[in-house]
């Protein structure tokens, strides 16, 4: 079960610190979701209070309000802030007996639930300014100490995360330690909308999103050429390094998932229906298909290591919250594949994959990942003993490989531990790429085994691998990576021949069959337009190489090359030309 796409950002369904308990950013950022919450009902008395935890660079805080917010509104809300942090409050700590906080908390029925909830038999409490909250801290000092602070935006979320409770404003902000950190963030956070993957998708007419189909996108002819391409490329890989691709079904009676214990451990991710009165499940992971093409066939130590590679469409049930143009989708495709081998095949396999990750991020321009290793989460399946095993195996399979890693407590996934590799994007945020993840668990439970070379049967070892993990997200990555101006190799149309006046086109239709003869991707702009506009829109759609070709290119043979970073190389030669292209895309440089 190869789950790269699924990995979330910071949790934003409970209320508790984001990071350790003693990083004075988070204490500064759940100060501030306090000071916030103060301002919002300073302007709306009768407003109800959800939680309001630190996230990831910043906070939120969820309101029921007598009306809806708008972005005009955040300047007030700002202003008030200002106010409480400029009263220069301490914020202190008290003990409240559960049955006081009910009362203290009576017209706000969120704190309440909450408190109903909470263990023992009293709850914490957080003052500032007069404005006191139901909280388990911790926070800074005083208001004083929350020096720079901006709110983004307004966003509806549904309390506790549950879509059959009442939707609330959701108010995000980012807070930091000093003005510079926080203009610095902003600049970063403009930047990120200037790349987003959604607005770019419509632009290169690479893909869009229609709520006819939530969360699932629509390719269009250059988006479908790229995802196509990215198919080949790792497909090529798998020549390569020894992988056998395989077609498994759809859909699958829901008996296959009790057997690989989806059913009880990711039921709620999936979608069933019901054929000739059985209950089905439609595939979100490919793994337990493997492990019914492995049972099918004998298997001797001879055969291992086994490695099943399959690109077929997954569907998984996200809420629509959480779901975010190609980077959370609930249908995708992976560069899936499952390993079968021995126990002391592990350490081998998995430097044959971390040496093959090397060779793809280097095609896609990435650089060298930050790895991790997740050990057992506190929901797992199998023995203590099994997970020792498992986590010595990728621990030492790292060091044999002399990578530096870091370590997990708690993050492994329900079947074994794992480990992830993280890349940083042209504006230094970080995404979870690939993953190779250990699994005793599996082959156990479908009774997998090979015939050792005793006669005796063994059980295999199982490894789920992906490395782009879903093509649809790291697509999506790729695009505010590069702002789609992917790798030559890469591009939808590699070359557009723009011709100057309507008499040069005799010659740039020979010039366009030339490059399309020689195996490139090439569009003509034949539009009634000046040369100028049809050069500045080539290089908007990030087509690497534009041909212009007039007079003096068409009596010498020769095309004057600009690419799309403005640079201009003037006058070549079209078999140079075509010879440029071809290393360019031999080398994916």
């Amino acid at each position: 079960m190869t789950t790269t796409h699924q990995e979330p950002g910071p949790s934003e369904e409970t209320e508790g610190p984001y990071g350790g308990a003693n990083d004075r950013l988070v204490r500064l950022r759940h100060s501030c979701a306090h000071i916030m919450a103060e301002a919002v009902l300073s302007i709306f008395p009768e407003g109800k209070l959800g939680i309001g935890p630190p996230i990831e660079d910043g906070f939120y805080y969820d309101f029921e309000l007598p009306r809806a917010l708008t972005p005009d509104d955040l300047p007030g809300i700002e202003d008030k802030m200002q106010e409480i942090i400029g009263s220069r409050s301490d914020f202190s700590r008290d003990e409240m007996p559960k049955a006081e906080a009910l009362s203290f908390f009576a017209d706000q029925p969120f704190k309440r639930e909450l408190i109903e909830q909470i263990p023992g038999d009293s709850v914490s409490t957080y003052t500032q300014h007069g404005f006191t909250d139901l909280c388990q801290g911790p926070h800074v000092d005083s208001t004083e100490n929350v020096a720079a602070f901006k709110l983004l935006r307004v966003a509806g979320a549904y309390w506790r995360g549950d879509e059959n409770n009442p939707q609330l404003q959701r108010i995000y902000g980012v807070c930091f330690e000093t003005q510079q950190d926080l203009d610095a963030h902003l600049q970063r956070l403009e930047e990120a909308e200037h790349r987003d993957h959604r607005r770019l998708g419509r632009e290169l007419g690479l893909f869009f999103m229609d709520p006819i189909s939530p969360a699932t996108p629509f390719f269009l002819p250059k988006g479908a050429t790229v995802y196509n391409l990215m198919v080949s490329y790792i497909r090529e890989q798998y020549d390569r390094y020894g992988y056998q691709e395989v077609i498994t079904p759809q859909i699958f009676s829901t008996d296959l998932w009790k057997t690989s214990g989806h059913y009880d451990n990711y039921r709620e991710n999936m979608y069933f229906t019901e054929v000739d009165e059985r209950e089905f499940g439609v595939k979100p992971m490919n793994c337990p298909g493997h492990c019914i093409i492995y049972r099918s066939q004998l298997h001797s130590y001879r055969d291992l290591p086994l490695r099943y590679a399959d690109f077929g469409r997954l569907h998984r049930n996200e809420r629509s919250g959480v779901t975010h143009g190609l980077t959370r989708v609930r249908s995708f495709s992976q560069d899936d594949a499952h390993i079968y081998c021995e126990p002391e095949q592990v350490s081998g396999e998995i430097s044959s994959l971390l040496e093959m990750t090397d060779s793809v991020y280097g095609a896609f321009g990435l650089g060298e990942p930050r790895v991790t290793l997740s050990l057992r989460p506190e929901k797992r399946m199998g023995s203590d003993e099994m997970w020792d095993r498992a986590e010595g195996a990728l621990r030492d399979a790292l060091i044999g490989a002399g990578r530096s890693f870091e370590e997990n407590p708690d993050e492994g996934a329900f079947y074994g531990p794992k480990i992830d590799l993280f890349m940083r994007d042209a504006i230094g945020r970080e995404w979870q790429l690939g993953t190779f993840q250990l699994d005793f668990n599996l082959p156990e439970r479908f009774g997998l085994e090979y015939i050792a070379e005793d006669g005796s049967g063994h059980r295999p070892v199982m490894i789920h691998r992906a490395i782009l993990g879903s093509l649809e997200r790291f697509l999506g990555v790729l695009i505010e990576h590069n702002e789609g101006a992917f790798p030559v190799w890469l591009m939808p149309v590699q070359v557009v021949v723009i011709p100057i006046a309507d008499r040069h086109l005799d010659y740039a239709r020979e010039v366009e069959s030339r490059v399309h003869g020689a195996g490139f991707r090439v569009n003509l702009d034949a539009r009634n337009e000046r040369m100028n506009a049809k050069v500045r829109d080539a290089q908007l759609q990030r087509i690497p190489y534009m041909l212009v070709v007039g007079d003096r290119e068409a009596e010498a043979g020769a095309v004057s090359v600009r690419l799309r970073s403005n640079e201009n190389l003037g006058a070549v030669a079209m078999d140079d030309f075509l010879k440029m292209v071809e290393a360019d895309v031999a080398t994916r440089s």
